[in-house]
C-alpha cells in the first residue's frame, strides 16, 4: 500500500502551475486554515512565511502526495530554507493532521499581508519555469547547492520570458521558428552562475527536409546590459578596466579589459534599471538619459546571452574616475576619463577590444553631434 502524506500549503506552492511543476502531476486538494498564523511578507523575498499570531488563520491548500512526491517538495522547499513541521489544520470535514513547511531559520517579517494573487501576476510566471530547470537538477544537485544558485537559476528563467515577449522582426529569416526543433535527450553537466545545457536535436532545413541528429552544447547566461556614460558638455567618456577571467584563459598576457559599464538583469528588473544601477555600483555615476545603442546576441553560435547596450548621458568632471566595483563580489575596478577622441583612437588601434565598446563607440561617433547639440 502507497504511503501518504498530507501538506498544508499556504504560499507560493498554492500557485497550481508551479505545484504541477514541483509535484511532477495535476495537484488536486481541499482548502483548508492553520489556526493562529498568518501569512507574512519577508523582507527582500518574493514568498511569503507562517508566523505565528493568536487569533489569526492562514488560509492554504491541503493535498495527499506519495512518497516520490513528497521527496521533491521536500527537495524544492529546502533550497528556499524550508523544512516540514507537523500542525492540525482546519477543513471543511473537520481537523486534520498534516504537515507544514516552515522556514528553516526565523525570517525577517515585514508585518505586511502576502497576497498570492499580487505573487502570481508579477512572480508565477518566471519562478514557474525556475522551478522547472530546480526539479530537472534535482538528481545532479543537492537543495543546499541549488539554494546557492537559485538567484541565477531565476535570472535566466526571466531572459528566457524576455525572449518569447519580444521576438525580433522576421522581414529577411525564414526560419520557421523554435517551436519546429524536436529536442530528443537534455543533459546539464554545470550548473553554477552560469550553466551548460547539451541537447541531442533535429530541426527543419531550409530545403524542407530534416536535419539528422545532432548535439549541440550552449553557455546558458542571463540577460545583461552595458551602458557607455558620456558627457555631452565635455565630449568624454567613462570606462572601466577589470581582470577578465576569458582573455586570461585564452592565453592573453594582458587579461585586463577596458569596457562600458556592464552587469546582469537582477530578476524584477529591467534593462534600464540595470544599467543605472551597474553604473552606481561599478563607477559610482549616476546615469540620466539612456538612448539604447542595440540589443543583441554578442555570440548566438553556443552562448545565449543577449545584451542591451546603452550610451547614458552623465556629469564627468575630471574627478569622476576611481576605483570601483561591489566588495562582496571581488570586483576590483578602475575608472578612466577619455575623450570621445580618445575612444576612438582606442578603438581604431585595438586596445579597446571589447565588443559592446567597440559597438557602443561607432553607434556615438554616429549620434555624437545629435547629443551635444541637445
Amino acid at each position: 500500500m502507497t504511503s501518504m502524506t498530507s501538506l498544508f500549503l499556504y504560499g507560493t506552492l498554492r500557485h497550481l502551475p508551479l505545484l504541477s511543476v514541483v509535484l511532477g502531476r495535476k495537484p488536486n486538494g481541499v482548502p483548508a486554515q492553520l489556526q493562529d498564523h498568518c501569512v507574512m511578507k519577508v523582507r527582500d523575498r518574493t514568498y511569503p512565511a507562517l508566523h505565528k499570531l493568536d487569533g489569526q488563520v492562514a488560509e492554504g491548500l491541503l493535498i495527499a502526495v506519495t512518497e516520490p512526491e513528497r521527496a521533491r517538495l521536500d527537495y524544492y522547499e529546502a533550497a528556499h530554507d524550508f523544512d516540514l513541521r507537523p500542525a492540525c489544520v482546519e477543513t471543511a470535514d473537520g481537523a486534520r493532521a498534516a504537515h507544514v513547511y516552515f522556514p528553516s531559520c526565523p525570517p525577517v517579517a515585514t508585518n505586511a499581508a502576502w497576497s498570492l494573487e499580487d505573487w502570481a501576476l508579477h512572480h508565477g510566471a518566471p519562478v514557474t519555469l525556475a522551478a522547472k530547470d530546480v526539479m530537472a537538477l534535482m538528481d545532479a544537485f543537492t537543495a543546499e547547492e541549488i539554494g546557492k544558485r537559485y538567484n541565477s537559476i531565476l535570472a535566466r528563467a526571466h531572459s528566457k520570458l524576455r525572449a518569447a515577449d519580444s521576438p525580433a522582426p522576421m522581414d529577411v529569416r525564414k526560419g520557421p521558428g523554435g517551436h519546429s526543433v524536436t529536442v530528443e535527450a537534455t543533459r546539464h553537466p554545470y550548473n553554477r552562475f552560469f550553466a551548460v545545457a547539451e541537447q541531442d536535436l533535429r530541426f527543419p532545413r531550409f530545403d524542407g527536409g530534416q536535419s539528422r541528429t545532432v548535439t549541440r552544447a550552449a553557455f546558458i547566461m542571463s540577460d545583461a546590459v552595458t551602458v557607455l556614460p558620456y558627457d555631452p558638455e565635455r565630449d568624454r567618456v567613462l570606462l572601466i578596466e577589470q581582470f577578465r577571467f576569458g582573455p586570461y584563459m585564452r592565453g592573453d598576457p594582458r587579461p585586463w579589459s577596458l569596457e562600458p559599464v556592464a552587469g546582469r538583469i537582477d530578476p524584477g528588473e529591467t534593462p534600464e534599471d540595470a544599467a543605472r544601477r551597474e553604473a552606481v555600483e561599478e563607477a559610482h555615476v549616476s546615469i540620466g538619459a539612456l538612448h539604447e545603442v542595440a540589443a543583441y546576441y554578442p555570440s548566438p553560435g553556443g552562448v545565449t546571452e543577449f545584451l542591451w547596450s546603452y550610451v547614458g548621458i552623465a556629469d564627468l568632471p575630471d574627478d569622476a574616475a576611481g576605483l570601483g566595483g561591489v566588495a562582496e563580489e571581488e570586483e576590483d575596478i578602475l575608472g578612466h576619463i577619455l575623450s570621445f577622441s580618445l575612444l576612438m583612437e582606442l578603438i581604431a588601434t585595438g586596445e579597446a577590444s571589447n565588443a559592446p565598446l567597440i559597438l557602443t563607440g561607432q553607434w556615438l561617433s554616429m549620434h555624437r553631434d545629435r547629443l551635444r547639440k541637445s
